[in-house]
């Protein structure tokens, strides 16, 4: 046996205080985004029922949601709005009194030092759900273009901090970058959803956002969770179009995509915790299958290892005490 030649890795591993001395990565409170639905109405909080501890709020109820996120320290919110009506261009997602705009007012009114995202999509806003415009069966892209930005300086002028454009349709970014500059909001960064999958993973989100398509799906304008060199196509033009921060959507079955994002531009990188995500955790640690605090922190490290910066997840307030415990 002393002829035996291998490495001792387990001597960085033999104690609490080693094993802290040596750790790599590190999860933060100030990497956490926490996602909000804010609904139209009155004396509303509304669980959503695919995703436990996640709520629709009216805006007489959000200010003490607000309360507790600002009190556990999370920096961030991401706004998602649910209007009393809906038409087939989403007038609500660019209305000076949409329910995006009211709740961020209210927001920044109560706690001006949170970061208000907001995200800047029509689906949840038209008749249809789809996130531009139609014409018969088809998704519009161009005349698509100018709502989006119309909609996006309504949430700047609002006091939005960053704007979140989600919707994929192809040059999002430099119409919102060109209208926001034209308004004056040459300094509101964009968020760019830059690599967002067609994924299976938002079925809870559709019910918690009332955002599923009406007709056909999202397969013409959000990727193919197949592709791989696609990503990379689609975060270089958003770059050259003027985002600021790129989010990778979903997350847990794109790490991959997370780390190739990384390795190749320089810009911060978001991961978003999906709603089908969050759901599966949720619906295992209710059944006693899994020990929930262990499995959402190491899944949001396996995030932070990929190569994000920020990560916005549904979990955060959890986290956020979570990490405090420590």
């Amino acid at each position: 046996m002393t002829q035996l030649q291998f490495q001792r890795h387990r001597r960085l591993r033999s104690s609490a205080a080693m094993r802290a001395m040596v750790k790599e990565t590190y999860l933060h409170k100030e990497d956490l985004i926490y996602p909000i639905f804010v609904i139209e109405g009155e004396n509303i909080k509304k669980e959503v029922h695919s995703m436990p501890g996640v709520f629709q709020f009216s805006l007489d109820n959000l200010g003490a949601e607000i309360d507790e996120v600002v009190a556990l320290g999370i920096p961030a919110v991401i706004l998602f709005g649910l209007p009393a009506e809906k038409d087939a261009v989403g007038t609500g997602a660019f209305h000076d009194h949409g329910i995006v705009q009211e709740a961020t007012r209210l927001i920044k009114a109560q706690h001006p030092e949170l970061l208000v995202i907001a995200d800047t999509c029509l689906c949840e806003f038209t008749d249809h759900g789809h996130c531009g415009l139609i014409e018969g069966d088809q998704i519009l892209n161009d005349s698509s273009l100018d709502y989006l930005a119309r909609t996006a300086v309504s949430q700047a002028k609002a006091g939005a901090d960053i704007i979140a454009p989600s919707n994929m349709m192809d040059g999002f970014v430099t119409a919102i970058r060109a209208g926001l500059d034209e308004a004056g909001f040459e300094n509101v960064p964009i968020m760019s959803y830059a690599v967002k999958y067609a994924s299976s993973y938002y079925g809870p989100f559709r019910d918690a956002a009332d955002g599923a398509p009406q007709f056909g799906d999202r397969k013409s304008y959000q990727m193919d969770p197949s592709n791989r060199m696609e990503a990379f196509r689609e975060a270089e033009s958003d770059i050259v179009e003027g985002a600021d921060f790129l989010i990778v959507k979903p997350a847990l079955s794109y790490l991959d995509i997370i780390r190739d994002v990384k390795n190749n531009f320089t810009l911060p990188i978001v991961a978003y915790n999906v709603s089908g995500e969050y759901a599966m955790i949720k619906a295992a640690a209710i059944n006693g299958w899994i020990e929930e605090k262990k499995v959402v922190l190491e899944t949001l490290l396996g995030m932070k290892r990929a190569g994000s910066d920020l990560i916005i997840t549904y979990h955060a307030k959890d986290v956020a005490r979570w990490l405090e415990e420590k």
